[in-house]
């Protein structure tokens, strides 16, 4: 009989990002026997910020699990056991399934042949059964998902903490339409990014907050001061099969339209990926959420709390709009547009400040930037 020594490793619940602590198990991987690999996803944990995989910190097999699906676990506290062996355990091979046994049958006398039937001209045609519609099944129940019930906790919440309401405007892209049209390709090329509307939308909104800090702010919860912050720490809202998501990027009034799109798309590649972090979706001071991405004109965003604001860009589309040629005459011509809404907390954004910030991001769009800012 062959001896092989055996260690063991205990999995903690590890750090899920600041001010986190403790995380719900809501999916295990991995079963109870099963081979692991360093680093292979063991199980699925959420958090009231984010749901993420926990990995595996060494190679070896799952020999215990001690947290149960739905248990809420402690930073630090145990999860499973995995056992490291020196020698892989045999894997038996299932019996061969025995040959089916063919029974013989007596051959069979053909049934007497019937002397056919021919219908006459006058006999009466057999009706078409009636088709029944298809029964549809029974309705379908699930549990909610950790991620979305947090979702529809701080929706709810956002509404009753803040007096929101929404202003919208209807801009002229022509300009960043046609710069777009002009370096895509070779944007693409030299960056490995698509060129969308979104980065220039983004500049534009991000440089109007310096002139309106106080789109840029948060309240306190029991209303006696206001925060106007100096940096602008981006959040970016990200559809995502687990729902939505707003990872930040920080710093975004450093960032020029190139670092933007690759600052946005790696957000998003992230969120997706289902490798975000807690951390990286906290401490934003101003949201953006681009509904225009799935076609939508525009919508009224619910501001993320505590921020003051959100701005929701719609999706850029072809107007036929008066305008006047260079002899002075009204003629009609195809304008793209794109409507921005900006929702905002009324206890401390008046309309009018609403309205100043998204003229200052209007006119910035509207006069267009170079080729030099795509640099």
């Amino acid at each position: 009989m062959t001896t092989t020594q055996e260690t063991t490793t205990t999995v903690p619940m590890p750090s899920l990002g600041e001010n986190v602590t403790e995380g719900t198990v809501t999916r295990w991987l991995k079963q109870i026997g099963d081979t692991v690999d360093l680093d292979e996803p063991l199980l699925e944990v959420a958090t009231d910020k984010v749901d993420t995989e926990i990995p595996s910190p060494v190679a070896g097999v799952l020999t215990e699990i001690i947290a149960s699906e739905d248990d809420v676990i402690e930073i630090g506290a145990a999860l499973a056991v995995i056992a490291a062996s020196g020698a892989d355990a045999a894997v038996s091979e299932p019996d061969p399934a025995p040959a089916a046994v063919v029974e013989a049958t007596p051959a069979t006398t053909p049934p007497p042949a019937h002397p056919a039937v021919h219908p006459t001209a006058s006999a009466p045609a057999t009706p078409k059964p009636v088709v029944n519609p298809a029964d549809p099944g029974s309705d379908r129940v699930e549990k909610l998902p950790r991620i979305r019930r947090t979702i529809a906790a701080r929706m709810v919440e956002s509404l009753q903490t803040a007096a929101q309401l929404t202003t919208v405007v209807e801009v002229d892209t022509s300009r960043i339409a046609g710069l777009r049209r002009e370096n895509k390709d070779d944007f693409q090329q030299r960056t490995g990014h698509k060129l969308s509307y979104l980065p220039f939308l983004t500049k534009a909104a991000i440089e109007a907050l310096a002139d309106n800090p106080v789109v840029n702010s948060s309240l306190n919860p029991d209303v006696t001061e206001v925060t106007y912050y100096q940096a602008v720490h981006l959040g970016m809202a990200v559809d995502s099969e687990k729902g939505l998501m707003v990872p930040v990027i920080r710093n975004a009034q450093n960032m020029t339209i190139t670092e933007l799109a690759h600052a946005i798309a790696a957000a998003a590649e992230s969120v997706r990926a289902g490798k975000v972090g807690a951390d990286d979706l906290t401490g934003g001071t101003f949201t953006i959420t681009n509904t225009g991405s799935r076609g939508a004109l525009f919508d009224t965003p619910i501001i993320n709390q505590p921020q003051s604001a959100i701005l929701g860009t719609g999706a850029v589309v072809e107007r036929l709009k008066p305008a006047y040629d260079a002899a002075g005459n009204l003629t009609i011509a195809v304008v793209p547009t794109v409507h921005l809404s900006l929702s905002y907390d009324h206890r401390i954004v008046d309309g009018a400040d609403a309205a100043r910030y998204l003229r200052d991001v209007k006119d910035r769009l509207e006069k267009g930037y170079t080729a030099a800012d795509l640099t």
